[in-house]
């Protein structure tokens, strides 16, 4: 009896890791292709290494993730955990419908490519495209410059709001497994992806995907 109520404890706090690790990478890797992180890693990765620029893009991503876990997390100590649910729902809904919106209703044309090209200049104009720069300097350039795209970006506020109402050690390691997925995408053929790739499809299954985490949230009421 002692080995089935250890299993049942077990499944109940794996059941909501696994709920917010799910949550986040479908999350993520839905809101980051195409994202400017994204294009980031892929203009870097075709003048430097791949793997140096991976591993700073992931290591900026992860600290982010990282840190807006623990911001959501937090929220509910700080204030009531009902008005936080019900913010993190606001949110999803606030943003989803914002995307869809725009896709259906005002969209203004475009795509990645044209998001590809402006990163492209911010890039050119800030760095001088010095290609002869050493590994380490790859590396720290590539996290600055990545950290601070993220930072207030949609992703790093949903992954707040998500970690305020799912598990926030879930939620960690399910975005930086996202982050990891995308990131590694553009290292290896971003440029190309922007060619093939629907923005405005993306847009519309990421504002459908933040619909659903608000309504599923919304129905499953605040966790005691």
């Amino acid at each position: 009896r002692a080995s089935v109520v250890v299993r049942v404890v077990a499944m109940s706090s794996t059941v909501p890791f696994l709920e917010g690790a799910v949550k986040s990478g479908t999350m993520i890797l839905i809101s980051e292709i195409g994202d400017k992180t994204f294009f980031i890693a892929a203009i870097m990765a075709m003048r430097h290494s791949q793997i140096t620029v991976f591993l700073g893009a992931i290591g900026a991503l992860g600290v982010m993730t990282a840190l807006s876990a623990a911001l959501g997390w937090a929220a509910p100590a700080l204030i009531s955990k009902q008005y936080t649910h019900y913010l993190a729902i606001a949110l999803f809904f606030f943003f989803g419908f914002r995307s869809l919106y725009e896709s259906l209703v005002n969209w203004q044309g475009g795509g990645m490519d044209a998001e590809l090209a402006e990163t492209e200049k911010e890039l050119a104009a800030s760095k001088k495209a010095k290609k002869n720069k050493g590994e380490l300097a790859v590396l720290l350039e590539t996290f600055v410059i990545t950290f601070l795209a993220e930072w207030g970006d949609r992703s790093q506020i949903a992954t707040i709001g998500l970690a305020a109402s799912e598990d926030p050690f879930g939620v960690t390691l399910g975005g930086v497994v996202g982050h990891a997925v995308c990131t590694g995408a553009a290292v290896l053929g971003g440029k190309h992806m922007a060619l093939y790739v629907s923005e405005r499809a993306v847009a519309i299954t990421g504002g459908a995907l933040f619909v659903l985490f608000g309504a599923h949230a919304l129905v499953t009421g605040v966790e005691e």
